[in-house]
């Protein structure tokens, strides 16, 4: 029987490739912060289930490859390396400025400055202000102006994020990296368990990024309003998103003890049994930021339909 648990021993090498390939599947249904905010936040600014499809695949291929190569360097005993508690928080960093950049991008920085209201505007009117031009000079009908598109979500963006995001470590990375790489029986086989947990967990990811489009192409709305709620969620999801990661990295190192802080549940599954501050980035850029920027959006585009109308 396989133990997704506490895998430690193994009837045989199927066994234990079987348990990544598992495992790669309960990593991508489950809350993780290295895969829903990221899957979930370009799928929706692709606003169709072809998109959907691509960004989930795009995102889990890089993810899939990094997984392998960590694999590869696990089975020459350099896990202890990879999970190391302050790799977590490097990742963090990196995820964070990328998702922002992104989502700078998909807005528009320096043409749209609406965001939700009040202190967000004089945010990006400081950010405006630092990285444009001394001599540009900001207008207060262009902050209010909301009916900017932005752009089309660049799905280069999902590769370099999944590749970076890879990095993160967990208890999934930790019995990959730990367990089942050391396991194989050669130096030609040690990448495998990271691929098959990346195939895993590019399975559900692409379902998760299918499903996003789909809900978006079935909203009741125009298409024009559809590609407004998409864009402007989706960028505003991944700026704010990447400055919660950000943040969340300065507070472990100002306060070492939340490394490995976390909420216990009686729930064996791993994401699930202990919620730190992982978990809750899922929640806060989830079901905060995400929710909140596309309840406002759908509001907009219904309360101004005649601005939406197909030309």
């Amino acid at each position: 029987m396989v133990n997704l648990w506490n895998p430690h021993n193994f009837s045989s090498i199927f066994s234990i490739l079987l348990t990544a390939f598992l495992l790669g599947i309960i990593h991508g249904i489950t809350p993780d912060e290295h895969t829903w905010p990221i899957t979930l936040s370009y799928s929706l600014g692709s606003y169709s289930t072809r998109a959907g499809f691509k960004v989930g695949l795009f995102f889990s291929l890089a993810f899939t490859l990094q997984r392998a190569i960590a694999s590869e360097l696990s089975f020459f005993a350099l896990s202890n390396f990879l999970t190391k508690p302050d790799v977590e928080i490097v990742v963090y960093i990196f995820v964070g400025i990328v998702m922002s950049f992104a989502g700078a991008y998909i807005i528009g920085l320096g043409k749209n400055f609406e965001f939700f209201a009040g202190i967000e505007k004089r945010i990006m009117i400081w950010l405006s202000r630092l990285f444009m031009r001394k001599d540009y000079h900001i207008h207060e009908e262009d902050i209010e102006a909301s009916l900017s598109y932005g752009r089309t979500v660049p799905l280069y963006m999902a590769l370099i994020h999944g590749f970076i995001a890879g990095w993160g470590t967990g208890a999934f990375a930790i019995i990959v990296y730990t367990v089942l790489a050391p396991k194989m029986p050669n130096a030609y086989t040690g990448f495998i368990p990271g691929l098959l947990f990346g195939i895993g967990t590019m399975l559900t990811q692409i379902i998760i990024g299918m499903s996003v489009g789909r809900f978006m192409e079935k909203l009741s709305v125009s298409q024009r309003g559809i590609e407004f709620i998409a864009r402007r969620t989706s960028g505003q999801t991944l700026f704010l998103g990447g400055l919660a990661f950000v943040l969340a990295a300065v507070l472990e190192i100002s306060f070492p003890k939340l490394k490995g802080a976390g909420i216990i549940t009686p729930v064996r599954i791993h994401n699930l049994h202990s919620l730190g501050i992982g978990f809750f980035l899922v929640i806060l850029i989830i079901f905060v930021i995400m929710a909140v920027s596309f309840v406002r959006s759908l509001g907009y585009v219904k309360n101004h339909p005649s601005e939406f109308r197909a030309k």
